[in-house]
């Protein structure tokens, strides 16, 4: 069965955005492990808002990420791109579709209440946190709104001379 895996920017203090939305906290002057985890992966998670954001940062040839399978969960959206899929309704129940299809990993990349929707359901199977060597102070915060601990393993860490720190966690047994 294919997993989700929740890979993420997030600051020291717990957030993925700074309080008016920015992100260009986050290091981009190497690869951080991502030419690795994209060959692990062939399908995205999106929530609306994350969805909305990327396509207005998009560049022309969208070379930052590979070609994958984009599923867009929301309940208010009506069309999506032609290149996504709309994934509305019950959301465990097509998580669990999606994840007993073939193919490789699946990448939760955002956002914070779609994570929360799927930690609700038990549906994230790990967690790669970048932590970056930064206080926001304000934001908005990664794990916001759980309703229950999640106890997690350390399964990897990698250590940049940037100082920037890349955790990844799974479910604890």
């Amino acid at each position: 069965m294919r997993k989700i895996i929740l890979n993420l920017a997030v600051s020291l203090d717990g957030y993925i955005e700074g309080p008016n939305g920015e992100y260009d906290w986050c290091f981009t002057d190497q690869d951080y492990g991502m030419s690795d985890f994209f060959k692990k992966i062939d399908a995205v998670f999106f929530g609306r808002k994350s969805y909305e954001m990327s396509l207005g940062v998009e560049n022309a040839d969208n070379s930052w990420m590979p070609p994958v399978t984009t599923y867009v969960f929301s309940n208010s959206l009506q069309t999506v791109k032609s290149d996504a899929i709309l994934v509305s309704g019950d959301l465990k129940t097509a998580v669990e579709r999606i994840k007993g299809e073939p193919g490789k990993d699946i990448w939760l990349f955002g956002g914070a209440e779609l994570t929360a929707s799927l930690l609700r359901e038990n549906l994230v199977d790990e967690f790669m946190l970048s932590i970056h060597p930064i206080l926001l102070g304000s934001g908005k915060l990664l794990f916001g709104n759980l309703p229950n601990r999640v106890q997690l393993k350390l399964a990897d860490t990698k250590t940049y001379d940037s100082g920037l720190v890349t955790l990844t966690y799974v479910l604890k047994e």
